[in-house]
């Protein structure tokens, strides 16, 4: 395959792959009218796929099989002397490519089976939520109140509720003080899709928010038009509604403040809020309610946080855990 010459096979392996590589990557770039990057990649991809074919012997796409496909994938992500071992989300790039390959030569009548159908590229590595220690909540909440005046009342108000709700930022800044009923400790958050839930709110949360309503918003509303009954919960320094940018710089200065080093963002409470229940015992179909998940299946990814964490315990505490 030196030089990039074409194979020349016998018609019983079928065309050369790299005579079929070339006719895929112009129907890409013709047909298809993929971007010069992404027809660089594939190219990329497909080079080495052939090269690999090539060593194992194989002559024409007539000759390859299902195994030939899955020892690529597997030495995509083991490498070789001339290759570095590639990440979950290379290899499957690699593999969409091979995919298409196969698929294009059977659409073309090229081969009778596509034999890369059943092979699934690689899962990338599931990103876990980023949690914070209970004690780095606490630190977090204190640094806000510690700020003077009707922001420090504010802010203590709006990360109480986040953490004790785990809304969305989205939805906490979106809050009108009707959606409020601290009588009975209850939110109505408007979550994705305009799908309402009622949440429950922790004391801390209820007893912040109402300090905020009584000591500090009137003072914030009469800047604005937002007047002190209705209107949105939380509100700016010029009375109108609180922003997710500002937000944003809310958490970011109390984290300051409090000496948290970890990168924090505003869904980062609401990833240590349910974390928190989890490690404290709640089932994942409530925390799903509390979320406002449409599936149970994106909540379970916080299950495996806590997996991990019990891993770290047990590591550090069974006395038959380490050798």
């Amino acid at each position: 395959m030196a030089g990039g010459a074409v194979l020349t096979v016998a018609t019983s392996a079928g065309p050369a792959v790299e005579r079929t590589v070339t006719g895929y990557l112009d129907h890409l770039t013709v047909e298809r009218g993929l971007a010069p990057n992404t027809i660089a990649s594939y190219r990329r991809d497909l080079r080495r796929y052939a090269e690999f074919l090539a060593a194992g012997g194989v002559r024409g796409l007539g000759e390859v099989g299902e195994s030939d496909v899955t020892a690529f994938l597997v030495a995509l992500r083991t490498g070789d002397d001339d290759h570095p071992p590639l990440s979950a989300t290379s290899a499957a790039r690699a593999v969409v490519a091979v995919r298409g390959l196969h698929r294009f030569a059977l659409l073309d009548g090229l081969v009778s089976d596509d034999v890369a159908a059943e092979v699934r590229p690689p899962a990338p590595a599931r990103r876990l939520p980023k949690a914070i220690p209970v004690q780095d909540v606490e630190a977090l909440l204190s640094a806000a109140a510690s700020v003077e005046g009707p922001r420090g009342l504010r802010d203590r108000a709006l990360l109480e509720l986040l953490y004790g709700t785990g809304a969305r930022i989205s939805e906490a800044v979106g809050l009108a003080v009707d959606d409020l009923d601290l009588s009975s400790a209850a939110v109505r958050l408007a979550g994705k899709g305009g799908k309402e839930r009622v949440v429950p709110v922790g004391s801390y949360a209820v007893t912040a928010v109402q300090d905020y309503l009584v000591r500090a918003r009137p003072a914030l509303a009469e800047k604005g038009r937002s007047g002190v009954r209705g209107g949105a919960l939380f509100l700016n320094a010029r009375g109108g509604p609180l922003s997710r940018q500002s937000a944003w710089s809310i958490l970011r200065d109390a984290a300051e403040r409090a000496g948290i080093s970890a990168e924090l963002s505003p869904h980062t409470l609401r990833h240590s809020f349910a974390t928190h229940l989890l490690d404290g015992g709640a089932d994942v179909r409530v925390v799903q309610e509390l979320l406002g998940h449409a599936s149970v299946t994106t909540t379970q990814v916080y299950t495996l946080v806590t997996v991990e964490r019990l891993r770290e315990v047990y590591a550090t505490s069974h006395p038959r855990a380490l050798r």
